[in-house]
């Protein structure tokens, strides 16, 4: 069930979001994708609700999309069901609370690119971050051709999308993915800690200093350049070998 599949509770005046799937290492299907983007528009319009803060069960952040989705898209399989990633990818550009994610385990894709457009991120020391859209036969998304060269460098950025190279702790620290890296039982409560140290700031005050620190017109473009290339990508030779092979390894 999608609900247990994304929990969401608040208390201190921070909606916790939790993905909720560990047994198949967090990798997110198109309902959780809805779940995750009604949360976060829903939070919008709740004054209760100040901050935000992403974490996740079991020894995965998440493995990123579900690969067996991708896969039935690029066979043809998916059916005619509305798609909610792009929502979900959109409400976090958008966003004008903080978001605060809590990385304890691996992050992959999605998992990774969320990341930079939360305004904290506390991971573990031993977390690894890998952004394989390329292995996949297909280019980056959300925002991410953007915003991983902004915040980390050309050199840097094109090493994890284009050669997959992965960040461990402490380097998502060095190349201004994370503010701390920390052993993994410290990850979640430094970044409750956080979420709740801005959800008792002055909000309007908070809100206006993010909107001045972020272009949400400028990145809403460009991921939506980059989800027209996702999207005939999906249906290439090179990506369909590619989910076929992964397919094949499980």
């Amino acid at each position: 069930m999608t609900q247990d599949h994304i929990l969401a509770t608040r208390a201190a005046g921070v909606l916790e979001l939790r993905f909720n799937r560990p047994e198949k290492k967090n990798a997110i299907t198109n309902a959780m994708y809805g779940a995750l983007a009604d949360a976060i528009e829903a939070a919008g319009a709740d004054a209760e609700a100040r901050a935000i803060l992403f974490t996740a069960a079991g020894d995965f952040f998440t493995a990123g999309n579900d690969i067996v989705d991708f896969a039935a898209i690029a066979t043809g399989q998916a059916g005619d069901a509305p798609r909610h990633v792009g929502r979900f990818m959109e409400a976090c550009i958008r966003a004008e609370k903080p978001l605060v994610a809590a990385v304890r385990g691996h992050a992959v894709g999605i998992g990774v690119t969320m990341l930079l457009h939360c305004d904290l991120v506390y991971i573990a020391e031993g977390a690894k971050l890998t952004t394989p859209f390329v292995d996949l036969g297909v280019v980056p998304e959300n925002a991410s051709s953007l915003t991983m060269p902004a915040r980390m460098g050309h050199a840097r950025a094109f090493a994890m999308l284009g050669l997959g190279e992965p960040l461990v702790g402490a380097g998502a620290v060095a190349a201004g993915l994370a503010n701390a890296a920390l052993p993994a039982a410290e990850v979640e409560p430094r970044a409750r800690a956080a979420a709740q140290a801005l959800a008792k700031k002055p909000a309007e005050a908070l809100r206006l200093t993010k909107k001045l620190m972020r272009n949400p017109d400028v990145l809403s473009a460009r991921m939506q350049e980059e989800s027209a290339l996702f999207a005939e990508r999906l249906q290439s030779g090179e990506a369909r070998a590619a989910f076929a092979a992964f397919l094949q390894r499980r």
